[in-house]
């Protein structure tokens, strides 16, 4: 229930987002209270994944590693890359543990394995990229 109310939050709250990644002066030209928003945001991220955490444990990269492939895939705007990066997350993990529990089947691998080797390399990719700009 927690995770629809904030996803739905973000979504209503999309396009102030894209006004705020293009510049906090055009955000506010816009009517948008920068600050307020930024702080709701910061919290409710901080909540969801408090709350992620503790119902599922720590799964590595997925938080980090779908946003970044949607992004790179998709563009900017948040409008999409919201709901695209919580589908890929889903994706992502449930074709983790898949991996995970056919590759050394009857054995099963924590599902954190899988996904830091799929995340370490975006990850070091991602780096990268970041210095070269």
């Amino acid at each position: 229930m927690v995770f629809l109310t904030v996803f739905a939050y973000f979504l209503w709250k999309a396009w102030d987002i894209n006004a705020m990644v293009v510049g906090d002066e055009i955000a506010k030209s816009t009517g948008i209270e920068v600050e307020k928003v930024r702080l709701i945001l910061v919290v409710l991220s901080t909540l969801l994944t408090a709350i992620s955490v503790a119902f599922v444990g720590i799964i590595g990269f997925i938080g980090l590693l779908a946003p970044h492939m949607m992004r790179i895939l998709f563009g900017e705007d948040y409008r999409f890359l919201i709901p695209l990066s919580a589908l890929c997350g889903s994706v992502l993990l449930l074709s983790a543990d898949t991996v995970a529990r056919v590759l050394l089947s009857p054995t099963v691998l924590p599902v954190g394995i899988v996904t830091s080797f799929l995340g370490a390399p975006l990850f070091i990719y991602l780096l990268l990229q970041s210095k070269e700009r």
